[in-house]
């Protein structure tokens, strides 16, 4: 997602929440609670499932996970608008971290945490 499509999301959803008069709930508890909430939802789809039939969903169910994702998008986007940080450079900053973190030479093919590589 470009920046441009990520900044035209947060005016669409302060836009949503202007005209419902919803601003009154959106504060960064209310909407860090409901990002968990989604985030769960998502991991609903996933429980019990095998590593091999969670990577092959079939049509309606990765449209139901399309939607959770969806869901947790929009608040996590919110509550970066809410918090006025910008999302895109906070994400670009994290990646430029984790690289330091996880050099390639040492992370490549591997699971462990930054400090055990």
């Amino acid at each position: 997602m470009s920046k441009d499509a990520l900044h035209e999301l947060r005016d669409s959803l302060r836009s949503f929440a202007e005209e419902r008069d919803w601003e009154q709930f959106h504060t960064p508890k209310n909407l860090a609670m409901a990002l968990a909430g989604e985030a769960g939802e998502v991991i609903e789809h996933f429980q019990w499932l095998s590593a091999e039939q969670s990577a092959t969903l079939d049509d309606t169910k990765r449209e139901e996970v399309a939607l959770e994702l969806a869901d947790v998008m929009l608040y996590l986007v919110r509550l970066a608008d809410v918090l006025k940080v910008d999302l895109a450079e906070a994400a670009r900053r994290k990646l430029a971290i984790n690289a330091e973190r996880y050099p390639v030479d040492k992370a490549r093919g591997r699971a462990d945490k930054y400090h055990q590589l």
